[in-house]
């Protein structure tokens, strides 16, 4: 979904590319912790993947939040180097 390697995603993560294998195939996967699923949340986010909490009508899932393309010019935006800065502008 996001266009990165299993290696980077579970990397990112904190989690073996093997546990993240067994969360794809199966959509889900024990994880030995509450951090471990706050790490895995935290790497959706970096990556851009939203969870979507189930309803009373719609199941749970997932989507992008910016396209393919937002990532990628993101990701080159923020490593093309320079003075680190707050964000915040005064």
């Amino acid at each position: 979904m996001t266009g990165i390697s299993r290696e980077d995603f579970a990397g990112a993560a904190g989690i073996s590319a093997d546990t993240l294998a067994l969360m794809e195939a199966s959509g889900s996967a024990w994880l030995h912790s509450e951090s471990d699923a706050e790490a895995v949340s935290r790497a959706f986010e970096n990556f851009g993947v939203v969870v979507i909490e189930e309803d009373g009508s719609m199941g749970a899932g997932v989507r992008l939040k910016f396209t393919r393309r937002d990532v990628k010019q993101i990701n080159r935006l923020e490593t093309e180097g320079g003075i680190v800065r707050s964000d915040d502008a005064l």
